[in-house]
């Protein structure tokens, strides 16, 4: 469920490869179903029938510079997936584009039933919300809102009761063991709090899946291992209540 870049193992070459320079991929398999659906519902013929992402043929270029050169891959629900590759390869670009930041110029991609490359703007906006959560290197809270409010804002932006946000963001803050700081700002925080703090805005409203842009890139050695740490616990636990 979780896709991050330079985060946990260097995947090596196998039968779902990405093309970008020195970035290559390997499966594991994997027995649950996927199950979100959304208009524009057309998984791609080709695709691995336990994928809960797609992409077929991707390019994105920027004036004449072709940095996405034909991508394809599958990834599968509750794998961890690290994007490896050479400083300016493509790596963000590649994570944006698979989360839906970034529009590809070709090529599709497809989330649990949805072609999201089909979707406006719009109802693209509104699909991310609901279905993809975001961990970013500098965490990108707001610094006006406490941890808790902060944790609050996706359920909010989808029209969740002030209530059902609350009580959503405090469970996912006691997960994370940050209860304590729940009306903490991020000035407040220090850096691994903050992450965390990030971690759990990612999965307020419970998303198919998480993309981590190099989550752990700012905090130090101690840190680092921690988050890290976190991540694979968030997978089991996560795991763990999809299939109850």
């Amino acid at each position: 469920m979780l896709a991050a870049k330079r985060a946990f193992f260097k995947l090596k070459s196998g039968r779902n490869a990405l093309t970008l320079p020195d970035l290559q991929a390997e499966r594991p398999p994997c027995s649950r179903p996927s199950v979100p659906t959304f208009p524009y519902s057309s998984t791609p013929k080709d695709s691995h029938p336990m994928s809960i992402l797609s992409i077929r043929d991707i390019h994105k270029s920027f004036g004449t510079l072709e940095v996405l050169k034909g991508i394809d891959t599958d990834i599968a629900r509750g794998e961890m997936v690290s994007i490896v590759g050479a400083s300016g390869a493509g790596k963000t670009t590649l994570l944006q584009v698979m989360g839906t930041l970034l529009r590809p110029d070709e090529g599709t991609i497809t989330l649990g039933d949805t072609d999201v490359t089909r979707l406006s703007d719009t109802a693209l906006s509104r699909f991310r919300n609901r279905h993809i959560g975001f961990i970013f290197q500098f965490h990108q809270l707001l610094p006006e809102f406490t941890a808790l409010e902060n944790v609050m804002l996706p359920a909010l932006i989808a029209g969740e009761s002030k209530r059902t946000a609350t009580a959503r963001a405090a469970e996912l803050l006691e997960f994370m063991g940050l209860s304590a700081r729940a009306e903490h700002k991020p000035a407040e925080l220090s850096g691994g709090e903050q992450q965390r703090v990030a971690a759990a805005r990612a999965l307020t409203n419970r998303p198919d899946i998480v993309f981590a842009d190099e989550p752990t890139g700012s905090l130090d050695t101690h840190n680092r291992s921690e988050l890290q740490t976190l991540f694979f616990r968030l997978r089991e636990e996560l795991d763990r209540l999809s299939s109850s």
